[in-house]
């Protein structure tokens, strides 16, 4: 009995040390990535001018060459995986997509559950409304309706400081622009690529940027614990911010 005791406990400590082994041992997606000639990049094309499909049906915009830059450096194909906002980090975390390169703001929050890049770009979240409205900050939408999207960094920012506000929510830009053109709320909480999108198909609506609610970077997201492709995918930005890559591609775009 003394004996099986023994050996019971010593199969126990190797158990233990086989699994805490395991938890050690590192699986490096860079290397995935590049064995499997081909990289999986989360992009949301409703959302203008970031991402968005032209008139011969063609995924474009500033995150999507972004994207395609990208993986052309790295030497690998590129599957575009399309999503939206509220599936952005949902995406990461189940194994639908490698990387997000989907306007994904950077704030603490999100930083508990994913990794960022260093800032690739960055993104004014602002109200937009009827220039006869006095609006000039978060009290003055009291009582009104304000449209934004779904599980974006507008949707949170809009959510804690308009807190008497009518907060109308959309899964994504694109619907938000439909419900804007088409008169479901006053006023908008979103960026202003989106504003300009929306000004452009009803003009007569008089719409104007009321406010700034906050300026916060853009980072390209990642699973935890992926220190190789997180290395790369930094030196990669700040190679291509240095020869003006990045910048002419947002320019592109966004005109600023």
């Amino acid at each position: 009995m003394i004996r099986r005791s023994h050996l019971v406990r010593s199969l126990v400590a190797a158990a233990a040390l086989l699994t805490l082994g395991a938890g050690a041992a590192h699986a490096d997606l860079l290397k995935d990535i590049r064995e499997a000639k081909k990289i999986r990049i989360a992009l949301d094309t409703g959302s203008p001018p970031y991402g968005f499909v032209d008139g011969a049906m063609k995924p474009v915009g500033s995150d999507v060459e972004t994207a395609q830059l990208l993986a052309s450096d790295l030497g690998v194909a590129l599957e575009m995986v399309q999503t939206t906002s509220p599936n952005r980090i949902p995406f990461l975390q189940t194994g639908k997509a490698d990387i997000v390169v989907a306007s994904l703001s950077v704030t603490p929050d999100r930083e508990k559950v994913i990794d960022f890049s260093v800032p690739y770009a960055q993104i004014l979240a602002v109200v937009a409304g009827p220039k006869a409205a006095q609006v000039k900050g978060f009290d003055d939408l009291k009582g009104k309706r304000v449209a934004t999207t779904r599980g974006s960094n507008n949707d949170k920012v809009v959510t804690a400081g308009a807190k008497d506000a009518q907060i109308v929510r959309f899964d994504d830009d694109a619907t938000l622009v439909t419900a804007a053109v088409s008169g479901q709320a006053d006023f908008i909480a979103t960026s202003p690529a989106i504003v300009n999108t929306v000004r452009a198909k009803v003009p007569q609506k008089d719409l104007e940027q009321k406010f700034v609610m906050s300026t916060v970077p853009l980072g390209i997201g990642l699973r935890k614990n992926e220190p190789e492709l997180k290395a790369w995918i930094n030196d990669w930005i700040a190679k291509n911010t240095e020869n003006g890559k990045l910048t002419a591609i947002y320019k592109k775009y966004h005109g600023n």
